[in-house]
């Protein structure tokens, strides 16, 4: 087996690895995970053969540009108390606590290198999170704490990561260095990211094609990374306020066929690179399990007592973290924090350990620059995949049966009133639009009383339970007359699609002609 045949594996893991988890109710990323190091078990499978340096670059970007699609701006904002204890303020403490334990407990560890370790292992995946909780059905609060943590926290990690590496490589440390370094890699990072926002916006406008514009915001965080880090600034950070700036400008109401296609291209980039991002963490297993020979006894109680630390911070983190957020919140009435223990509880166990830990332990120098060997790098790569294989998979797996056992589950009540009122708010929209027309233009009675009825009808089909509040006994017939419409209008397009799809194996039938009216009708079946 090649290279690029290991590449395809891991492809077809990613999306046979979606349904089985489903099956067995247990996340995709630790599936892959689990594949990888089957894997690099087999002796036919070759070594992955990826430059260190290029893992961040080649699979951040597609990832984090794919989960902030999923939020907004205005979602931050109102959790950037809660988000700002967790991305920061813990991401430090983590690093403290682990480079303090490292540097007593690995003989001969230098204090930067130990920080080093640490920055590396403080940051909770953004991937493993979004993609563990977005399946197992948690409160919209809490998914979008960990999805702020996650995408936030890389950034910290990764500016005292470098910090600790040149300290490291170098010899030599001034705080005040370290504190302007941040300062200047977020303002950096802003620059371009809104800069690169505001460019993308633009140049949609002028390619209109929805092909063209799916392919530019492939292109987008992968140029928003590249060039903040071409300029000493944080990538991620500039993916970040890249995709939010797009997702908060660049969305046209009326532009269906592009938000369509979209959805459908980000979420099929989403799950391929997902799997092969936690494919190549099961893999790379084989390296850490190379450098731990003979030595298994120590490097594997140093790897359990650095994920001890890594795991107990968190928690004595969240409890007071959480209760100061609560006492914040309470005064400007936001409920997007853990409401119970048990939200907690749930919080702790999610702090999963992934992709940026993995590619910042591969990266580490193998030289310093007085030309002698990196002090303990492959203690620090053993104990770094050590601490990734205990949360991603132990926790991973356990967390579905954590959240099953505590009890915690969104609010579907709660997402059913506010669909609902969205339905409505919809419907009332497209009155007001009616009679802004009528207005202006003389509409025959009984086209009128038509329009009127097709502006309920676009409620009706949003949130069907509308047609029960309002006016419901008036209502009530023409929901079911609506449906039994929906269902044979259904089959009359599936015929028609048929027919369609059956004309383009006939002799002299224009492929691309069928396509384009087999695309009208499933836009239309949409509707």
């Amino acid at each position: 087996m090649d290279q690029l045949a290991l590449l395809f594996v891991l492809l077809l893991g990613a999306v046979v690895s979606v349904p089985v988890g489903d099956r067995f109710g247990l996340p995709a990323p630790v599936l892959m995970t689990l594949l990888g190091i089957v894997l690099a078990l087999l002796e036919f499978v070759p070594n992955v053969d990826i430059p260190p340096d290029l893992i961040l670059p080649l699979l951040l970007p597609p990832l984090l540009y794919a989960a902030v699609r999923r939020t907004s701006w205005r979602q931050f904002a109102a959790n950037v108390r809660p988000i700002l204890l967790l991305a920061v303020a813990l991401v430090f403490v983590t690093m403290v606590c682990v480079a303090a334990v490292a540097h007593a407990i690995v003989p001969g560890l230098p204090l930067a290198a130990a920080f080093a370790l640490g920055a590396l292992v403080a940051p909770p995946d953004p991937v493993a999170a979004t993609a563990v909780a977005g399946q197992l059905g948690l409160p919209r609060r809490l998914v979008s704490i960990l999805e702020g943590e996650g995408l936030f926290n890389d950034v910290t990690a990764i500016v005292l990561y470098h910090v600790a590496i040149a300290a490291a490589v170098s010899g030599t440390f001034s705080p005040w260095q370290a504190g302007l370094d941040l300062v200047l890699s977020a303002v950096v990072a802003l620059a371009v990211g809104l800069a690169l926002g505001w460019g993308a916006n633009k140049l949609m406008d002028v390619l209109g094609d929805a092909t063209l514009q799916i392919g530019l915001t492939l292109l987008v965080p992968y140029a928003s990374y590249v060039m903040a880090e071409e300029l000493h600034g944080s990538g991620v950070l500039a993916v970040l306020v890249t995709a939010l700036f797009l997702a908060e400008y660049a969305t046209d109401p009326d532009d269906v066929m592009t938000r369509l296609a979209g959805h459908t291209f980000w979420d099929i980039v989403d799950t391929l690179v997902t799997g092969v991002a936690f494919g190549l963490i099961g893999l790379e297993l084989h390296n850490a399990v190379r450098t731990a020979s003979g030595r298994w006894g120590e490097m594997l109680t140093w790897a359990a007592a650095v994920a001890g630390v890594v795991v107990l911070v968190r928690l004595l983190w969240l409890l007071p973290a959480t209760w100061l957020a609560k006492r914040m919140h309470a005064k400007r009435d936001y409920e997007e924090i853990p409401m119970s223990w048990r939200e907690t509880v749930v919080m702790w166990w999610a702090g999963m350990r992934g992709v940026a830990s993995v590619a910042l332990a591969l990266a580490i120098p193998l030289e310093t620059d007085s030309g002698a060997a990196f002090p303990d790098r492959n203690e620090i790569v053993f104990i770094a995949f050590g601490v990734i294989m205990a949360t991603l998979v132990a926790q991973g797996l356990t967390l579905p049966w954590l959240v099953k056992r505590l009890g915690v589950r969104a609010d579907s009540e709660r997402e059913k009133e506010f669909e609902k009122q969205l339905a409505v708010r919809a419907a009332k929209a497209a009155k007001r639009r009616l009679r802004e027309i009528e207005a202006v233009e003389e509409l025959p009675e009984e086209l009128s009383e038509q329009m009127l009825r097709r502006a309920f009808e676009i409620g009706v089909r949003i949130s069907p339970e509308m047609g029960e509040e309002e006016r419901r006994e008036a209502y009530e017939q023409r929901v079911r007359r609506l449906k039994r419409v929906r269902r044979i209008q259904g089959e009359m397009l599936s015929a028609a699609r048929h027919e369609v799809v059956a004309a383009r194996s006939e002799p002299g039938a224009d492929p691309e002609v069928v396509d384009r009216v087999l695309r009208h009708l499933d836009v239309r079946s949409l509707r």
